[in-house]
């Protein structure tokens, strides 16, 4: 029997740090503008987007907290370090999108009913500034964490970007009231950021909740990565195969081989932990070797003879 584990650590997240200190920064001072605008032209769309600002401000926050907590080598009794802290916080930017969605429907349609006199043109100005401070943040975290995200900037760069949408809904509508004088047009267009939300959130939920059940990643069919792994030169059979992912960019990969008797295991194991690597890109792996039982000679019993 043979152990062994070939170690694979998430991506540095220095640069996504200051990504995200860079884009929090910014959120939070179009927020306070934006919150006085809002209350002064009597719009709930520039309030829903004001509001979803705030949350995107705690989600940078606590993705800020999060990263820092997952850069820390593991210790102790976290053997995997605390990587999964930021999945922690995808999950609550996917819970506190849905709540807020939820809350925003709920005012939007009593506004559709008795809709309240809009500054159309103050709100036009602040959408259109709105589209572009959520463009240049969008815009950071993207440059600042690379081809690959983590859930963890993932979950903040959504809050981003359904904010963005939502300015544009936003400057959308104000033009219709300026246009037609048609003040529905602001809860209308806070329903639809509402339902961005909600997109936003789902997605979230679902790929941080796959990481918590230990389902394999995105993208890693385990029954193919078996399949690989019995086709191999001496290998007899293959269970307990199990995929999962730690934490973003972190899978992690543990079977029980059987290979031919007589087979070197150890290097037998070397050459499956490098398939699996070269194909599947999973470079943490555990593999247990067996040497699958000998076949054992029929018994034989000399019956002796009288003579």
């Amino acid at each position: 029997m043979a152990h062994d584990h070939a170690h694979s650590h998430t991506p540095d997240r220095s640069t996504e740090r200051g990504a995200l200190k860079a884009a929090l920064i910014l959120i939070v001072a179009f927020m306070v503008a934006e919150v006085a605008a809002g209350v002064f032209a009597h719009s709930l769309a520039l309030l829903s987007d004001a509001a979803h600002m705030l949350t995107d401000a705690v989600a940078l926050a606590i993705a800020l907290v999060a990263a820092r907590l997952a850069s820390r080598p593991a210790s102790g009794t976290m053997t995997y370090g605390l990587g999964r802290a930021e999945i922690l916080s995808a999950q609550a930017n996917g819970v506190t999108l849905l709540i807020l969605s939820v809350l925003i429907v709920i005012d939007a349609i009593s506004r559709l009913i008795s809709p309240p006199q809009v500054r159309g043109g103050l709100v036009l100005i602040v959408a259109i500034a709105g589209v572009a401070v959520n463009l240049l943040a969008a815009r950071i975290l993207a440059r600042g964490s690379g081809h690959e995200r983590s859930l963890n900037v993932e979950g903040s760069y959504r809050h981003i970007v359904t904010d963005l949408y939502g300015f544009i809904a936003t400057a959308v509508a104000a033009i219709v009231i300026l246009t037609t004088g048609f003040s529905r047009a602001d809860p209308i267009a806070s329903l639809i950021i509402a339902g961005i939300l909600l997109h936003a959130a789902y997605s979230l939920l679902l790929a941080s909740g796959r990481v918590f059940m230990e389902a394999a990643p995105a993208g890693l069919d385990p029954d193919q990565i078996g399949r690989e792994l019995a086709a191999q030169p001496g290998v007899v059979e293959v269970h307990d195969l199990h995929v999962w992912e730690v934490t973003s960019g972190f899978p992690a990969l543990s079977a029980h081989v059987v290979v031919r008797s007589g087979d070197d295991c150890h290097e037998r194991r070397r050459q499956l932990q490098q398939m699996v690597a070269a194909r599947f890109d999973v470079k943490h792996t555990t593999l247990q070797v067996d040497h699958e039982a000998a076949p054992q000679r029929p018994l034989q019993i000399e019956v002796p003879t009288h003579e």
